[in-house]
């Protein structure tokens, strides 16, 4: 009987201990916000500081997160698997050019690169070969310039190229050097109008060919844009067989002007290396490198690894983001310091009140819990604000420049976090001040 009476008695205790404490939490939180606006404009100044620098923070990491995402992915498109070399022409030499006006230069990658890579490279699935250059394509009386690429069938696999309309380039196209074109949609668009381009014929130098399909941009075309062609992203390329083009116009590019001419001999624009294995890429990559050194001394080539570039984009990404967060946060100091200075002058100019409640009973953690709810109010509130408008800023950046912003939760929760952390942190120092003070000079303080 005498232990179920001490146990409810305990319950009771412990839920009027409870019920106290809320009470308690309500009051100070409803007296500090009672403090708050009785100063608008003082209190609105005092959070700009949080709101400028919790919106810097989101805006700064949001635009940093969108610029990386989208260059990394820009690189996903070349393919993770993939290994590509590109010719790259050797430097001029002004004093061969000034002995005569006549001269040819040699360079770049060569069919025999193609295979020799091919058969002695065992994690090397699959080689396609590409030779590019620009050509005027004409229908009837129009033209459009396009970035005229000589490759294999199995372009389009390797490239997940979406096929709109008829069909790619096919093995009997490639065996029997067949005049056939396959144009990118923006080609087909501007070329043809409104007029059905399948089964056409176009120009091309002085050969006609015959338009037998349409492709869309997509994560092939991409990556056709960052290596052979500039414009293949937007759909601005032509396909054709690469016998055809070497059939055609052979490896030579040729250059008149004023009595004199030069030619460049290459015979491949570019080499995409696709690996079996993920892993095989970076070994694959460093062999390429060596058997390349050996045949072109010139160094007449460029080994681009999507891989590898990716890798370094992401520490950039993360090196870019500390250096934003960090210029944000000097702005989060800043209203952190503008907090404490206010709270300072609140707690000199509040003396009498805080020696009045000493007098009447509040002990000090009451009278520090209040400065710092106050000052916790005016932190919180303009995080909330500043996450508000950091918010709205990325979208409308991305609106005017169409650039690609990202907003990511940890910005917002970083945020949040340093301004409550702000908040206290600032806080402590004036809600200390205010309550190791004496009752008795508080009450004197005129």
């Amino acid at each position: 009987m005498g232990n179920s009476v001490s146990e409810e008695f305990e319950d009771t205790l412990s839920q009027f201990t409870m019920i106290h404490s809320i009470t308690f939490l309500f009051r100070i939180i409803t007296l500090g916000a009672g403090n708050v606006r009785t100063h608008k404009l003082r209190s609105a100044l005092t959070v700009l500081g949080i709101v400028f620098g919790v919106c810097s923070v989101i805006s700064m990491l949001s635009i940093g997160e969108g610029a990386s995402q989208e260059v990394q992915e820009q690189i996903r498109r070349l393919g993770s698997q993939n290994v590509l070399i590109q010719s790259l022409k050797p430097p001029d030499n002004p004093n061969a050019q000034q002995e005569t006006r006549n001269y040819v230069i040699d360079y770049g990658l060569t069919y025999a690169d193609a295979e020799r890579l091919s058969s002695t490279l065992p994690a090397v699935e699959v080689v396609v070969p590409i030779k590019s250059r620009d050509e005027d394509l004409w229908y009837g009386g129009r033209k459009v310039q396009v970035k005229l690429l000589g490759t294999v069938p199995w372009f389009i696999e390797q490239h997940a190229m979406p096929l709109k309309r008829g069909r790619f380039l096919t093995s009997l196209d490639l065996n029997r050097k067949m005049n056939t074109i396959v144009l990118g949609e923006s080609v087909a668009d501007k070329l043809f109008l409104f007029e059905d381009p399948l089964g056409q014929p176009v120009r091309l130098g002085g050969d006609t060919y015959r338009v037998v399909g349409i492709v869309m941009p997509g994560e092939g075309a991409m990556g056709a844009a960052s290596s052979a062609s500039d414009l293949a992203s937007q759909g601005g390329d032509a396909f054709i067989p690469i016998t055809t083009v070497r059939s055609r116009n052979g490896d030579f590019i040729m250059r008149r002007a004023q009595g004199s001419f030069s030619a460049e001999k290459v015979e491949l624009s570019e080499l995409i290396l696709s690996v079996e294995n993920i892993d095989d890429v970076l070994p694959t990559a460093r062999l390429v490198e060596a058997m390349l050194a050996e045949h072109h001394p010139k160094a007449d080539y460029k080994v681009i690894v999507p891989q590898r570039l990716l890798e370094e984009a992401r520490k950039t990404q993360r090196i870019f983001s500390i250096v934003l967060g960090s210029i944000a946060a000097i702005s989060l100091l800043v209203g952190g310091i503008g907090i404490m200075n206010i709270m300072l002058a609140s707690v000199s100019e509040r003396t009498r009140e805080i020696g009045v409640r000493r007098a009447l009973g509040a002990r000090r953690r009451d009278i520090m819990a209040q400065f710092l709810v106050e000052t916790l109010i005016l932190s919180i509130g303009g995080g909330v604000l500043g996450m508000i408008l950091g918010a709205l800023i990325p979208w409308v950046v991305s609106r005017l420049s169409g650039l690609t912003t990202i907003l990511t939760p940890g910005a917002f929760v970083l945020s949040f976090a340093v301004s409550a952390f702000i908040g206290v942190v600032f806080g402590l120092y004036p809600a200390r001040r205010a309550a190791l003070m004496d009752p008795i000079q508080a009450l004197h303080h005129e």
